[in-house]
Order: C-alpha cells, then sequence, then structure tokens
C-alpha cells in the first residue's frame, strides 16, 4: 500500500514543483517588462522617511554645558542640602 502510495504521490509532487518553476519564471519576465506595482501605503512610508532623513541631516546635537557651568550647579545643589540637613538654632 505503501509503495502504491508513494509512486502515484512523488511524481506528482516533482511536478507540481515543475509548475510552480515555470510559473515563477513567468512572473518574473512580466514583472521585469512592466515593474512592481507601487501601493499608495509604500509611496506614503517612502515619502515619510525621506522627510524624517531630511529632518535628521537638519539636526544639531545639544551643545554641552561648560564645566564652570556645571561645578556651580553642583556648588549650589550641596548648600542646599546642607542646609537641609542642618536643623535651624533657637
Amino acid at each position: 500500500m505503501y509503495k502504491i502510495f508513494m509512486l502515484i504521490v512523488l511524481p506528482l509532487l516533482a511536478i507540481a514543483w515543475i509548475a510552480y518553476a515555470i510559473w515563477m519564471h513567468k512572473v518574473r519576465e512580466e514583472e521585469k517588462k512592466t515593474g512592481r506595482p507601487k501601493s499608495e501605503r509604500l509611496q506614503k512610508t517612502r515619502s515619510e522617511v525621506t522627510d524624517w532623513a531630511k529632518k535628521m541631516a537638519q539636526f544639531e546635537p545639544p551643545t554641552r554645558k561648560k564645566t564652570e557651568d556645571r561645578k556651580q550647579k553642583t556648588e549650589d545643589r550641596e548648600k542646599k542640602q546642607d542646609e537641609q540637613i542642618e536643623p535651624e538654632k533657637d
């Protein structure tokens, strides 16, 4: 029973793969002639990506603050913390 099944199914499977390969070849040839159709969604996405790329090209990273400014802020923060920690004297 198994041998009979395999003798029928394997040739059918081979024929199906050959037919699929021929069909895909025809589709590729047709696409080469006409080109792939572009959907509105694809065009919209491409334009959004292009706009984003232009926006990123114009982007300027923030400049680093000078170390003197940072030191001053750190000192101010420490003074505030010291004032909060020390109890009020009567």
